[in-house]
């Protein structure tokens, strides 16, 4: 069954975005327990995208990643592919007793994103920059196949910096993509630094607009606003590629990761793990 029908979700359950998301952000949290590290404060940041992706969004089949009649989810942003498991462990794509595998020998779970390696990975993200000309790529196939699927491709603030990114923006809108969603998450931080200050990419919305692209932007952690931004990327009357910029914050639901000095990769202690699923935990409950 789909888990998804024509944009609008089909419900499997009375669990709500908030719940999921929720989820995603414990299953990321138990995966970086494991190996002791990972991208953690990008996956708290983006859970809420992905939930209102996977569990409103997107049409697919769990037991079936590789149906030809899914939307493409493509992951970008290779190093945040502990992110991506969360929310394919959540919704039944991946079994969950896997999650201790994480970046472990022979795992489907390495730490950087492989689609050779992982069920529901299209891509294998990074060397940054190529997600969305892979994603253009993929969406006029799709186009010229007569195929009603939509291409999503997640990528990050850092890879603005990329002119292979811009050039796909351009050949997208060039194209009539109507079938390609963009997701940048802006969370203002890259690995040289604050991504503005590395290479200022504002005002982001009308250089999206200029290169032919039907823009929204919105609190990437606001549910409510996600769910009415997708729902306007898929319907959008216009033969234009769509994107929706999220302004997302690192380390979104537990506010000690939150309050440390934002860093591109957060270190956590070992004994810190568990703390962070309790007041992540903690903060569900009130």
């Amino acid at each position: 069954m789909d888990t998804v029908l024509d944009g609008q979700p089909r419900e499997r359950s009375n669990v709500s975005l908030a719940d999921r998301a929720h989820n995603i952000r414990r299953h990321a949290l138990l995966m970086g327990e494991v190996q002791g590290q990972g991208y953690i404060a990008q996956a708290l940041g983006i859970a809420d995208v992905l939930a209102v992706s996977y569990f409103h969004a997107l049409t697919f089949r769990p037991d079936d990643p590789e149906w030809e009649g899914r939307d493409r989810f493509l992951l970008s942003i290779g190093h945040y592919a502990i992110a991506l498991y969360a929310a394919l462990i959540e919704a039944g794509v991946i079994p969950e007793d896997e999650l201790t595998s994480y970046g472990s020998d022979d795992s489907r779970l390495p730490m950087s994103g492989m689609a050779a390696y992982t069920p529901g990975m299209e891509i294998t993200g990074g060397s940054l920059g190529h997600g969305l000309g892979i994603a253009v790529g993929m969406a006029l196939g799709l186009k010229r196949k007569s195929s009603s699927s939509f291409v999503y491709n997640m990528f990050s603030d850092g890879e603005l910096d990329e002119g292979s990114t811009w050039e796909a923006a351009m050949s997208a809108a060039s194209f009539g993509l109507d079938n390609l969603i963009g997701i940048v998450d802006v969370n203002g931080m890259q690995a040289d630094g604050p991504s503005r200050g590395v290479l200022n990419f504002e005002p982001l919305a009308p250089k999206f607009e200029a290169f032919g692209w039907f823009v929204q932007r919105v609190d990437g952690n606001d549910l409510d606003a996600l769910v009415g931004a997708f729902d306007a990327a898929r319907t959008h009357a216009c033969a234009c590629p769509r994107i929706v910029i999220c302004d997302t914050k690192m380390a979104k639901g537990v506010p000690f990761l939150e309050a440390r000095e934002r860093n591109h990769f957060l270190r956590v202690e070992a004994d810190e793990w568990r703390r962070a699923l309790a007041v992540l935990d903690e903060g569900r409950l009130q």
